[in-house]
This record gives structure tokens, sequence and C-alpha cells, in this order.
């Protein structure tokens, strides 16, 4: 999963692609480069962050993902917790609701159900804007994990079938350095909730923690953390640098044939 950040905000590539030509240019690179799936996003969910009016956040995805589609016949995903953006954003072409809120805003539940399609549901503690400030958990693997099956029940009960749902731990999302480790560490047991797991480690603040390295020098960090996420059961991963991740797990693939 490639990442499109159309907004003037987010903490890698802010400002980047905000205009139509550049963002579908980025989008057509992505898909050369490796990527089968490309994330519309419309707001920035970087810590901190705060929110966007819905005018704003459809202006700045709906004529990309129109877009995109005319030219492309690429899986889209669209970055957003607003119903209405899931709403038109299906209509112009994205197959799929990556949502950080897990489908917990005022709506959304009912949207997702209505559209049909593909949903992320990620875990976050409290919102963006303030999500790191001290997160706390007693056990964070179950912790997550406890949220996973609420979650699962709740789009049971909302009429969205089982097969739609993909899970991401929402790493960064409320999360320290040491929260973060563990659940890349142990990934694989989220395999038991019995859905593909998305895993979101691309240019990640951890890294900067870690190696202290910024935000641009993250690539090789990055790339290392969504080839072990595979390794430890990921199904998509979501990246800023496609073509090198592609090439990483090329080689991977590659080794597994072999074996």
């Amino acid at each position: 999963m490639g990442v499109l950040n159309v907004t003037p905000d987010s903490f890698s590539d802010g400002g980047r692609f905000s205009h139509i030509d550049s963002a579908v240019d980025q989008a057509l690179l992505m898909v050369k480069s490796g990527a089968s799936i490309i994330d519309v996003g419309g707001e920035s969910t970087r810590p901190g962050s705060i929110k966007v009016s819905l005018e704003d956040e459809l202006k700045r995805v709906i004529p990309v993902i129109k877009a995109i589609r005319l030219k492309s016949g690429v899986a889209i995903s669209v970055d957003t917790s607003k119903p209405e953006v899931m709403r038109k954003a299906v209509e112009a072409g994205a197959n799929l609701i990556n949502d950080v809120y897990a489908l917990r805003q005022p709506g959304a539940l009912d949207m997702a159900a209505s559209l049909n399609v593909a949903v992320c549901l990620m875990h976050m503690q409290e919102s963006p804007k303030t999500m790191q400030n001290q997160p706390e958990y007693i056990e964070v693997i179950k912790e997550v994990g406890a949220f996973f099956s609420e979650r699962l029940e709740a789009c049971q009960k909302a009429g969205i079938a089982e097969s739609n749902i993909i899970l991401d731990p929402g790493f960064g999302f409320g999360k320290t350095l040491g929260h973060n480790l563990s659940l890349l560490a142990h990934l694989d047991e989220f395999k038991k909730h019995g859905r593909p797991l998305l895993v979101g480690l691309s240019r990640k603040s951890m890294w900067g923690d870690l190696l202290g390295k910024k935000v641009d020098d993250r690539v090789s960090a990055s790339v290392i953390s969504a080839l072990l996420a595979v390794t430890k059961g990921a199904s998509i991963v979501r990246v800023h640098d496609v073509a090198e991740t592609a090439e990483a797990l090329t080689i991977y693939k590659a080794l597994q044939l072999a074996n």
C-alpha cells in the first residue's frame, strides 16, 4: 500500500502532492514501483494534528481519487473517519476505507455497512491530537487484541461482512517506542482474529527515537520493519518508499519459493 497524502501538514510528505496532477503522477509512479493499493488521505493524523472540515477533506481527496481511477485500475483506499467522505470516495472509485478510528465516529459503522467495501480497523488510544500524551497500557498486546474483538463484534452487529475487514494495530498511534516494539515482536498473535493484518511502520517517529534519524533518513528502517512485519504475518504494508520495499519483499518471496 503506497501512501498518498494530499495534505499540507502530514509528517513525512505534507504539501508535496496537494495538487491533482502531482498526486496522480505520484500514484502512478508507486503503482509502477510495485504498489497494489494507493491510500489517499486528506487529513493528517500525525501526533498533535487538528481535524479538518468535511468540506476541505472532500475537496482534497475526491478529485484525486477520480483522477487516479481514470488512469489506473489499481485498488484505491481512502484514509478517512468521516462517513460522508467514505461515501463520496467509494462513489469516486475507492475500494477500501482505512479508518484510524475503526468506525467509532458517529455514523461510520452504518455508512461502511451500506457501502459494502473492504474496511481497515485501526487501534488508536485517544485521538491524533492527544494520542502521544503519555500513552499507557497494562498489557499492550492483550489490550489491542481486546479492542479488535470488540470492533469485530460491532461490525458484525452493523451488518459488515467479516470477509471485508482488515485489522491494523496502529503503530505510533498512542504508543511509546516500547509499545511499538512489543506489537511488532508479537504481531503474529493478532492472526488469531482470522483477518488480514495491515501494518504501517513507514518513517515513523519510533525509528527516530530508536535510531536518532530524521524523517527522510528512515528509509532503511522502514524497509526492514516492513519486511519483518510480513514475516510476522502482515498481509499489507503501508509505505512511503514503495520501490525499496517492493524489492525487499521480492527477494523475501524468492527465498520462500526456493525452500
